[in-house]
């Protein structure tokens, strides 16, 4: 298991997180092509650029000149939460038959918010086709009411609830998909569904139960 870092990360620090499987693991579901276009390419244009802010910022700092404060704090926002977002992504997937069951507290907790495991993938596959253009479909714990919930994300960072942790993420951007599966958003969602990596779950909650924010690998 790839271990996940606890340090600071200087400003203009942050590196693109490497695969924790191989290109090709994810296949039938994500391609090979798709998979290292989608974390090459796509992935480090968002380091990239929250790197690019963290700096700009900086220097705005160190210059006492704000004049241009309102485009980076947005370039903080939409870059950064992207990182965050795909680093989790790529370790809630697992190699087709190897994500196994969903484990116990995420059993109990998803029956308690949800009523069933069957309730809570219906609600799941639904809010996240229907995500307005780009976006996310995330299951969160929200600490302020000791619960999960299913948000959903306009690009990376609208229509989030405050302090709520992200536990599982399904990225639906057209370029997680459309080399796949073109226009059919639904069925990739679903294919998505059945390579979840249970365990990874399982430890992003049982660390927001407790108090702990999830580490994120090298970011």
């Amino acid at each position: 298991m790839r271990k996940a870092i606890n340090k600071r990360v200087p400003a203009g620090k942050h590196r693109l997180p490497p695969l924790p499987y191989s290109y090709d693991a994810l296949e039938p579901v994500i391609s090979e092509d798709t998979l290292r276009m989608h974390h090459d390419y796509h992935h480090k244009a968002y380091v990239d650029g929250l790197n690019k802010a963290e700096l700009a910022v900086a220097q705005a700092r160190k210059e006492k000149d704000y004049t241009f404060i309102s485009y980076w704090e947005n370039q903080l926002a939409f870059h950064g939460s992207g990182h965050i977002l795909h680093s989790i992504y790529w370790t809630v997937l697992a190699p087709p038959n190897a994500g196994g069951e969903p484990r116990t507290n995420t059993l109990n907790e998803i029956n308690r918010r949800f009523g069933s495991f069957d309730n809570f993938i219906e609600q799941l596959l639904a809010a996240t086709t229907k995500v307005e253009g780009s976006g996310w479909g995330i299951l969160v714990w929200n600490p302020a009411w000791n619960s999960l919930e299913i948000l959903t994300a306009e690009k990376h960072q609208n229509l989030t609830q405050w302090g709520a942790i992200p536990i599982l993420v399904i990225d639906v951007w057209e370029h997680a998909y459309y080399l796949d599966y073109q226009y059919k958003r639904e069925e990739y969602v679903r294919k998505i569904l059945g390579i979840i990596n249970w365990d990874e779950v399982e430890r992003r909650l049982l660390l927001a139960i407790n108090g702990k924010l999830p580490l994120y690998p090298e970011v």
